[in-house]
């Protein structure tokens, strides 16, 4: 990399911490005020919130990263087509592709850094936030665990296992029930196609029956309702921190659960979405370096403040929208966790066939 390259590679780095700080400060203050209250009522110390949302920070910049990276690539060209610097580097011979391949393979990089942070880190840091938030601040032992292919949950004298849980139908899939007595001695065993909750509670749906008090005996129920004081709301908290498991573990989820008979594209969107996500930080690239050159010296700081806003917040809506399709079974599960990233390079690509043309 030349003067140049190393000159529009630091202006770049410089414009995308600031950007990138801002984010994290925005996320943490915001975040900060919505569990203060909670915090509060539960006589948090400073020191368990400080670690809270520390181990917050990595699925912060997961989100925020793309965005960072956007706005840097809008203010940096926008700021050197406004003083003139650009022109003057055309000028001299550069052309358009050598004076952005330095910022187009820093958008790889954190491209790069952003999939190592969701498959290695992120995974580790939601569990540590999950302690501490359940047992350092709460004061709660957990009950609800999940597992690479099962849902345990104990209430009272009965054991839980389930292979999936459908929060659209309030539906766990794949169930398996023991009774036990007060000294822990199997007294009956339930295997269920599911169960669904409604207002009654849990109710069982096409269970075996197996008995072991006496000679023991099995028996099929069409519907059998169970005292289980396991809550729709923990197993939709359950249900979201499957968006913070790694890509090989959503993988390997998803594999069982189909060897299973059960529909995995809910868990197969988000995996294809663990190496979408990170992509996303170059796509932003390839959008925002033709949007800043075709708007020339007009493109200053409020412009791309703003311009960095609207597309963000276009790829936000356009993304979830698309991978709720996925989730919900409409589209393929690759075609949902990528179909935003080809939309947006199309359009960059696009772009950059019109600043060729001017």
């Amino acid at each position: 990399m030349g003067i140049v390259g190393r000159y529009l590679a630091v202006t770049w780095l410089r414009l995308f911490l600031l950007c990138q700080s801002a984010f994290l400060a925005v996320y943490l203050i915001l975040d900060f005020m919505e569990k203060f209250s909670r915090f509060s009522r539960a006589g948090a110390s400073a020191t368990a919130i400080l670690q809270f949302f520390f181990f917050k920070i990595p699925e912060m910049l997961v989100e925020s990263m793309p965005f960072a990276v956007l706005m840097a690539t809008l203010l940096s060209l926008g700021m050197l087509s406004r003083s003139s610097e650009l022109t003057a580097l055309r000028s001299c011979g550069l052309s358009i592709s050598k004076i952005v391949t330095p910022i187009l393979l820093l958008g790889v990089i954190c491209s790069v850094l952003m999939l190592i942070n969701a498959e290695f880190i992120v995974p580790f840091s939601y569990q540590r936030m999950e302690y501490i938030d359940k047992v350092m601040i709460r004061k709660k032992s957990s009950t609800t665990f999940f597992r690479l292919n099962n849902i345990w949950f104990r209430s009272n004298n009965m054991i839980l296992q389930a292979k999936l849980f459908e929060p659209a139908s309030r539906t766990l899939k794949g169930v398996t029930i023991w009774d036990l007595s007060a000294d822990m001695q199997p007294l009956r065993r339930l295997d269920a196609q599911q169960a669904v909750y409604g207002v009654a509670g849990w109710e069982l749906a096409d269970v075996q029956v197996r008995s072991f008090v006496g000679q023991g005996k099995v028996s099929h129920v069409a519907h059998l309702p169970v005292s289980l004081s396991l809550k729709i709301d923990d197993l939709k908290i359950l249900n979201k921190s499957s968006d913070n498991l790694s890509f090989r573990r959503l993988r390997d989820y998803a594999d069982s659960l189909e060897r299973g008979g059960y529909a995995a594209g809910r868990y197969r969107t988000m995996m294809h979405a663990k190496l979408a996500l990170p992509f996303g930080a170059f796509v932003m690239v390839v959008l925002g370096i033709p949007f800043a050159l075709k708007t020339g010296r007009s493109s200053g700081v409020a412009m791309g403040i703003g311009a960095g806003v609207a597309i963000g917040f276009a790829y936000f809506i356009i993304n979830t929208t698309i991978q709720a399709y996925g989730r919900s079974g409409v589209l393929y599960p690759f075609v949902a966790a990528w179909g935003a990233n080809v939309v947006f390079v199309l359009s960059g690509i696009w772009l950059a066939m019109t600043v060729k043309q001017q």
